[in-house]
């Protein structure tokens, strides 16, 4: 069977273009079902819309953090998803949403997780003065950017790197990988032991 994705984002959907771009040529074995915003001008659900996928602004006003998620719940669970995918989502989940989808809901992060958790971590990085950052696709957990990790992709930090070049190669770092570590969630076999995610199944294939 097709593993069915509902995507949650709150932003521009550059990262659902590139899932929906391996879907379609068959890289990525899965359908992307439905799309959520929870803003009405989220570039991610135009993209979706563009693609012919189903789509909904879910309006946050006059909701708390668990009743919002419960609706976001009630899309996904209509859409029959399998996996919970967050692209740009910048709202953190309730322990109630993470309990209903717990190892199925994956996110991406700018930094090589546990190093740079948070807003901004570009900014953090190149605060700090490291050589390398760059992204990491992990499963979500009650904490923020903690999860167990599924994939990591390095990224150099030049000497003359500033905010906007450094997020830009993260950026296209992340176009890859998310795809590769959705494809190798789906066809891996995966179990997590401890904080690891293991797979008994085909590997990505590397960047």
């Amino acid at each position: 069977m097709t593993t069915r994705i509902g995507v949650i984002s709150s932003g521009r959907g550059e990262n659902l273009r590139h899932i929906l771009e391996s879907v379609r040529s068959g890289r990525l074995p899965a359908e992307v079902a439905v799309v959520l915003a929870d803003h009405p001008d989220a570039g991610a659900l135009r993209i979706a819309r563009d693609y012919g996928i189903e789509a909904h602004f879910v309006d946050p006003s006059g909701l708390d953090r668990a009743g919002y998620d419960g609706v976001l719940a009630e899309h996904l669970d209509r859409a029959g998803v399998d996996l919970v995918v967050l692209t740009g989502y910048m709202r953190v989940l309730s322990p109630e949403f993470v309990r209903r989808f717990r190892g199925r809901t994956i996110n991406i992060h700018p930094a090589l997780l546990p190093a740079f958790r948070g807003l901004d971590a570009f900014q953090q990085a190149l605060d700090y003065g490291v050589k390398v950052t760059g992204t990491t696709i992990h499963l979500v957990d009650e904490d923020v950017d903690h999860g167990p990790i599924i994939h990591q992709v390095p990224v150099e930090v030049r000497d003359d790197d500033t905010h906007e070049s450094l997020k830009a190669r993260i950026q296209e770092a992340e176009f890859r990988a998310y795809p590769e570590a959705l494809r190798l969630f789906i066809e891996g076999r995966p179990k997590v032991v401890g904080r690891r995610v293991v797979f008994e199944g085909r590997e990505v294939e590397r960047s």
